[in-house]
């Protein structure tokens, strides 16, 4: 019997699973779709993953941080497109050196799948769905039933472990969803950024790929107008990218038939409570997913995977129960984050109120370099807690705003940064 189960051999299920067996530790995964390096599956309607600084550490753990990188396409920056066709770069860090790597979530999962499997101490069965888990034993669809008295649920946003475990789960739906569409290589655009069309209560986004395409998204709300409820016609959907994306149109062929054939997503924060029971233990999107709008989804479970090998003891139960009660208010903070960025990108991030709020927060950060780190930026590239970043964006959107009213000038401002936002960061920026 091996010493644990781990239920999900999504990306943060195989990163846990070779972790684990880096440490010596033997472990099964069972995963309840067939093995992708093998049978031609979709990874899931997703966006293409961001992966930035948790998720480097966490692949940096297990040395497979120069791998992804090579199968990635650094991000520098939000390239905004106005209605009328003007561009904007607005940089991700306070250099060209951060950035975040736009990658395909299929092609990570299957590198970590196949090094878990080379440790020689990890399993994956495919074709596995969890039914049931009770009395420490697992139960499967297809009559499989396996002892499990250690057992983490890495499952995904709809865990079929988290029944067993949490007894408070909560589903917060956006009421807007999301068609993926396909932009073909030789379309000119930037490629080192991330490309967003902002249009108010929905927008577009395109993330680059290796190939020179890109991963188009078309974020929308499911009633209303306009809504992916009016378009009911390849007519409907053509007219609607002719209106609101003209420029855009052009490099997506056939925009009206991908965007009328594409499947529709939801997305949802969830929350569960207790995130463990006894030696069972949820993790990643099973505990705590969240909206995409701050490419933290993934990032945020490979932390968790790092924090988690990091307490291990060899007592699971207090282990199990330690990690939950230190990373629940981060991940908290961080579905908090996601939903405050959904609205930036989609609302903000052509509105010259918020770009006078960035221009004076870039000259905050030259006057005291070192010191002040955006919201964004403590998030994406550094390892404090999601908690922290949170508590001094919030510092930070009340002296930006002073200045933007006229409260008071930029030397004010910066008194402000420096003797309020020390006492938040401390020594705890790596």
């Amino acid at each position: 019997m091996a010493d644990l189960v781990i239920i999900g051999a999504g990306p943060v299920g195989s990163l846990l699973a070779l972790t684990l067996a880096q440490r010596g530790l033997s472990v099964d995964v069972y995963e309840r779709r067939p093995d992708m390096r093998r049978v031609d599956i979709a990874a899931g309607r997703s966006i293409n993953l961001a992966v930035s600084t948790r998720g480097l550490y966490a692949l940096n753990q297990v040395g497979l941080d120069a791998d992804v990188l090579r199968e990635a396409v650094p991000m520098l920056g939000r390239m905004t497109h106005a209605l009328d066709g003007k561009l904007a770069l607005l940089p991700y860090g306070r250099s060209d050196r951060e950035y975040i790597n736009s990658m395909s979530r299929g092609g990570l999962n299957k590198l970590l799948m196949t090094r878990a499997e080379e440790s020689g101490r990890a399993r994956i069965h495919f074709d596995k769905r969890l039914v049931k888990y009770a009395d420490r034993i697992a139960s499967f669809d297809d009559g499989t039933r396996v002892e499990a008295p250690v057992i983490i649920g890495a499952d995904g946003s709809a865990s079929a472990l988290r029944k067993a475990v949490s007894s408070t789960v909560s589903e917060d739906y956006l009421t807007s969803g999301y068609k993926e569409l396909t932009m073909p290589p030789g379309s000119g655009m930037h490629r080192e950024a991330l490309h967003i069309w902002p249009r108010g209560s929905f927008m577009l986004i395109a993330l680059p790929n290796l190939d020179g395409s890109f991963t188009c998204t078309l974020f929308l709300a499911f009633e209303g107008s306009p809504s992916f409820d009016e378009l009911r016609t390849a007519a409907d959907a053509q007219a609607f990218g002719q209106t609101y994306f003209p420029d855009a149109m052009p490099l997506i062929p056939d925009f009206a038939d991908q965007l009328m054939s594409a499947p529709l997503g939801r997305m949802a924060t969830v929350r569960a409570w207790p995130w463990s029971r006894d030696s069972a233990l949820l993790i990643g999107d099973a505990a705590h997913a969240i909206v995409p709008f701050f490419g933290q989804g993934m990032n945020a479970g490979f932390e968790d995977v790092t924090l988690l090998a990091k307490s291990l003891s060899g007592d699971w139960t207090a282990d199990f129960a330690n990690f939950a009660a230190g990373r629940k208010p981060d991940a908290d903070a961080i579905a908090e984050l996601a939903i405050e960025n959904f609205v930036e990108m989609r609302d903000k991030v052509a509105d010259p109120d918020f770009l006078r709020l960035r221009e004076v927060e870039h000259q905050l950060q030259s006057r005291i370099p070192g010191r002040y780190l955006t919201r964004y930026q403590l998030v994406t590239f550094t390892r404090v807690p999601y908690r922290l970043a949170l508590r001094v964006g919030q510092i930070q959107q009340r002296i930006l705003s002073g200045v933007v009213r006229g409260d008071y000038d930029l030397a004010a401002a910066q008194i402000l940064a420096e003797r309020e936002l020390p006492l938040e960061l401390g020594a705890d920026v790596p």
